[in-house]
């Protein structure tokens, strides 16, 4: 190979083969390289795009990032049907084959420990979001106050109803993540998701990761699914299994 390599993971020797025609980011194949018992799965990508000044440059893309984000867990995705795959960072690039070996063997003692932990288990992503309007009020037509006051007092019973919503939420969001703790592995609290960047409607009251053993997902999705509908104007969103990104400490 002559291009640089993008590394998505590193690995143990797969027990199964990758999908025929894996391919990554910007359509290259998705290849293995070997060294100390360990497996780095990368692709030759073109210096013009990702050396460093055009990654910078690629990375205040948005289009370019989310065509990337995609291929780059696409790859991930296919690792982990077959194996427990220590994802990298997003665009981790290293020169040559050389770079990637001295990576390995650098990291060496954290890449084994931390595959030790995860080995045989996924990562399962839950959101909760409180709507801006609770399904009752969007329903009723608004009511044009006929004075000043009538203004007033509709704007405090406005402002009560969503303090009200938002304890609700609160109080729901910590009961759950206990519930889902104490059945997960290990869990993860990530800062609330900015509505801006994620197109998600609502307000992001959790933002959780969960580590659970890959036999026991399906009743961890039924535990999350039976507080779907607990408080109306709340919305749980599950997501996954994933490969354990949160859980991989220092990366790779």
């Amino acid at each position: 190979m002559t291009g640089l390599r993008y590394v998505y993971a590193v690995c143990r020797p797969l027990g199964a083969p990758l999908q025929a025609q894996l391919t990554g980011v910007e359509g290259a194949p998705a290849k293995q390289l070997n060294h100390h018992g360990l497996v780095a799965v990368l692709s030759e990508v073109p210096e013009r795009d990702f050396g460093e000044e055009p990654l910078r440059a690629h990375l205040e893309d948005l289009d370019w990032l989310a065509a990337t984000a995609r291929a780059h867990q696409g790859v991930i995705d296919a690792l982990t049907v077959v194996t427990t795959p220590l994802p990298l960072r997003l665009a981790t690039v290293f020169r040559d084959d050389s770079a990637v070996r001295s990576m390995i063997e650098a990291r060496e003692e954290h890449i084994l420990r931390t595959l030790d932990r995860l080995e045989g288990r996924v990562e399962w992503g839950v959101k909760i979001y409180a709507e801006t309007e609770q399904p009752q009020q969007a329903a009723q037509p608004a009511v044009k106050a006929a004075s000043g006051r009538d203004y007033l007092r509709q704007r405090r019973q406005q402002t009560r109803a969503g303090e009200d919503l938002w304890q609700k939420a609160e109080a729901f969001a910590t009961h759950l993540h206990e519930q889902l703790s104490a059945f997960a592995e290990d869990s993860r609290l990530h800062a609330p998701q900015n509505p801006g960047l994620s197109g998600a409607a609502g307000r992001n009251v959790l933002n959780a990761a969960y580590l659970v053993p890959r036999g026991h997902s399906e009743e961890f999705v039924e535990l999350v699914d039976r507080t779907k509908d607990d408080v109306p104007g709340l919305r749980v969103e599950l997501t996954g299994p994933w490969a354990a990104y949160s859980f991989a400490g220092e990366e790779a």
